[in-house]
């Protein structure tokens, strides 16, 4: 009664927001994903637009893991050794892989503040135009010192594309299609990954400056097409609420969707918005960083930093190096590159298959299994290490392990950790929230890409395969922290997944515990 009364004592024009509320809510989850997809063609492709920005991530991220294997960048900028052959230290690696990454922690800050202020377009716009200036110092780089600065300044506008595109695709996606648009970042991370090993596979037998040149100017490529999407496309119409701009947010929302649907009302969905925005606003310590670690934000921003973090755990940096993984396991140059493109082109099969069993298996159960099967080849792989000296046949079963880690990794990990991170944070946190998780992320990846190295490097630790002992001990505590602690938001809208919190539903309940329109409406006022 004591939700009714609460309700009931509202005025007309609120009591009708509440119950447009609950008719959106119900619409929502009526909405089959072919539906949805009907409803929403025009979201989905703008969307899948701006996500392309990450496929300049995924390619910057690898290119000096690859580069190492590269005979004319390795005499170019490595030491000669007493057999002959050049390689790069494993200080300079851990150096130039961390470099991207420590520029990511700026990108990533502003990210959080300037989207708020200026709007997804905005950002990206920026960060798009930034890029293609700070390329030019790699591509000219005389030195590893130098390259060094290219890495670090080109992480900035990475670390913007990282949240931007994610945060953006939650936003304008319907509950249903929403995993397969946040996941989508995922695969075009894979597009950039598997690019930058078919670009530099191509330049092995090139002679010259011109062999890890060409890897850099690639790069190039990419900013005008995606720039121009970015211009062309409507701005969130959840970021347009949250400016009070409702008149905009409905004409966004109307780009968004299809013109030929009856039943859709943009006057209701966005009263939704409204209704989830005024209670966040109500019960949130603020829309600050501080913010984000307060109250039900910690639990969620927690959620979020863990997700991100268990990216490492599942063996995200060692799949970084594995073109020269798979050459100190024993493999020649040639074919460390052919199993690097057929790892991440089973990758991105793996992240379609991902939007098969997500939307009937769930991100929570997806995750856990996709953990226990990675740890499982993690120790079987640094048992084949064990045994002295490099035979054919263990060399290759190692190869050939790490490529099926990498198809279940993009099946059960990757996808859930974008559709997942992305869901969990409230909606005048989302932006901050993602930001602060790939923050922490950023920070401990700093730590893995120093270690990782050593790890591997023949003149330094020689540990070759048997470092994936390491990661599969990571994986362990990454599964038990998962199992007590990650949530399922299958089928939940925004607003449900607020009173979930707020109920402090424990998150292996989630699944279980239904929210009903009328609860939510009763709940937030």
């Amino acid at each position: 009664m004591e939700s009714k009364d609460i309700v009931t004592q509202k005025d007309p024009p609120h009591l009708e927001l509440v119950a447009d509320a609950e008719d959106a809510i119900r619409d929502d989850h009526q909405l089959s994903l072919l539906q949805s997809v009907k409803l929403y063609p025009k979201a989905i492709a703008w969307s899948a637009a701006l996500s392309a920005a990450s496929i300049m991530d995924g390619y910057d991220l690898h290119v000096p893991g690859l580069l190492y294997a590269v005979p004319a960048f390795q005499k170019a900028y490595g030491q000669r050794r007493s057999d002959g052959s050049y390689q790069i230290s494993a200080a300079w690696q851990s150096g130039l892989n961390n470099g991207s990454t420590v520029g990511q922690l700026g990108g990533l800050f502003l990210a959080g503040y300037l989207t708020e202020r200026l709007g997804f377009r905005k950002t990206l716009m920026i960060a798009l135009l930034v890029a293609p200036c700070v390329i030019l110092i790699q591509f000219f780089a005389p030195s590893l010192a130098v390259l060094e600065v290219g890495q670090i300044l080109l992480g900035v506008p990475m670390g913007i594309f990282q949240t931007s595109t994610i945060v953006y695709a939650a936003e304008v996606a319907p509950t249903s299609v929403r995993p397969m648009l946040t996941s989508w970042a995922s695969q075009m991370w894979v597009v950039g990954q598997t690019l930058c090993a078919v670009v530099a596979r191509s330049v092995l037998s090139v002679q010259g400056s011109w062999a890890y040149r060409i890897p850099f100017a690639v790069q190039w490529f990419w900013p005008i097409p995606v720039f121009i999407a970015v211009f062309l496309a409507p701005e969130s119409p959840w970021w347009l609420v949250r400016q009070h701009r409702l008149e905009d947010a409905k004409r966004s929302l109307a780009r968004l969707t299809s013109r030929r649907a009856i039943n859709f009302d943009i006057d209701k969905t966005v009263n939704l918005m409204v209704l989830t925005t005024e209670h966040e606003r109500e019960v949130n310590s603020g829309t600050s960083y501080a913010a984000c670690f307060k109250g039900t934000d910690l639990r969620r921003t927690s959620i979020v930093v863990a997700l991100y973090t268990m990216q490492i755990a599942a063996g995200s940096t060692l799949r970084a190096y594995a073109t020269y993984f798979f050459e100190q396991a024993g493999l020649a140059s040639d074919w460390s590159f052919n199993m690097s493109i057929i790892t991440y082109s089973l990758s991105f099969i793996g992240t379609c298959l991902s939007w098969l069993l997500m939307p009937h298996v769930g991100r929570r159960t997806l995750f856990l299994w996709g953990l226990t099967i990675l740890n499982i080849i993690y120790f079987i792989i640094g048992g084949l290490a064990i045994p002295s000296g490099k035979s054919s046949s263990l060399s290759w079963g190692i190869a050939s392990l790490l490529v099926i880690n990498g198809f279940v990794a993009y099946v059960c990990i990757e996808p859930i950790v974008f559709a997942l991170g992305s869901e969990v944070p409230s909606v005048l946190l989302r932006s901050k929230s993602v930001a602060s998780g790939r923050l922490i992320y950023a920070v401990i990846n700093i730590a893995a890409n120093v270690v990782m190295p050593y790890m591997i490097n023949p003149t330094a630790w020689n540990w070759g395969a048997k470092s994936a002992f390491f990661w599969g001990g990571f994986g362990v505590l990454a599964l038990v922290y998962s199992y007590f602690c990650l949530p399922e938001t299958k089928d939940k809208t925004f607003a449900e997944l607020d009173v979930l919190f707020e109920k402090k539903v424990s998150a292996r309940k989630f699944a279980k515990t239904q929210v009903q329109p009328s609860e939510v409406a009763a709940w937030v006022h």
